[in-house]
């Protein structure tokens, strides 16, 4: 979707437009791994939103929409999902406010970020229409606004919490394989790991704890299934911020 963009210019002139309040929004972005078209691996995706008005109008954005006066932030947000996914994270953290001079060519905007992790089966449930769709992380295009600085920096965020905390549970169904494991690693780092060792340390990990269950259906024999008992994403730097 790179190309020519015609950017939206407001009637309001200038100084009009210097003396109006900034306007508060809430945007979100959500992150959820679904296949490869190619090689069938558990990728990144987010689902974007198109503008159906101006400024913007037919490019796609991340989902949000304004702040009431009765909700929170996060209640906004949370909000704002289910009205234009469907979906209901259990992980919803907030991550940053953008507030640059220019974000908007209509007025000033301050946007306060979150974002959100879904597993699979969550993922799947979500709305899908001619305006709201799946697009893979790493390969958006031009989006409205300042959201590809955004969903990069959302991805930066992942992929340090992913060297220390327990954030990639939130990407796994309640009962997983070790390969499993690493397959949500090598998706949100974009690199390959090595099987054995990251095996070693992930059973040596004290919350991972292995169960009398086997995923069955595969070829060979089947792999153990494993549960986390810790509380994913939820230590003092994971929380989600009202």
């Amino acid at each position: 979707m790179r190309g020519s963009i015609t950017v939206y210019t407001s009637p309001a002139n200038v100084s009009e437009r210097q003396l109006a309040p900034p306007s508060l929004a809430i945007s979100t972005v959500i992150f959820a791994l679904r296949p490869s078209e190619r090689s069938g691996r558990p990728t990144l995706w987010i689902p974007l939103v198109r503008r159906i008005r101006e400024p913007y109008k037919g490019l796609w954005a991340l989902p949000g929409g304004p702040l009431t006066h009765a909700e929170s932030l996060q209640d906004a947000a949370s909000r704002n999902l289910r009205e234009t996914t469907g979906l209901a994270p259990s992980y919803l953290e907030q991550l940053y406010a953008f507030g640059g001079l220019h974000r908007s060519p209509t007025q000033r905007v301050v946007s306060i970020v979150y974002w959100a992790l879904v597993q699979p089966t969550e993922a799947a449930l979500a709305d899908e229409s001619e305006n709201v769709r799946w697009f893979r992380a790493d390969r958006l295009g031009e989006l409205a606004f300042d959201h590809n600085a955004i969903i990069e920096y959302a991805l930066w965020r992942l992929r340090n919490k992913m060297a220390y905390g327990s954030i990639a549970y939130h990407l796994l169904g309640e009962y997983f394989t070790l390969a499993q494991v690493r397959e949500v690693y090598e998706a949100v780092l974009d690199r390959e790991l090595d099987p054995a060792n990251f095996r070693r340390q992930i059973k040596a990990t004290p919350e991972i704890e292995e169960t009398d269950e086997y995923l069955q259906g595969g070829k060979h024999r089947p792999p153990r299934l494993y549960r986390f008992t810790g509380r994913p994403g939820l230590d003092p730097d994971n929380r989600s911020t009202p």
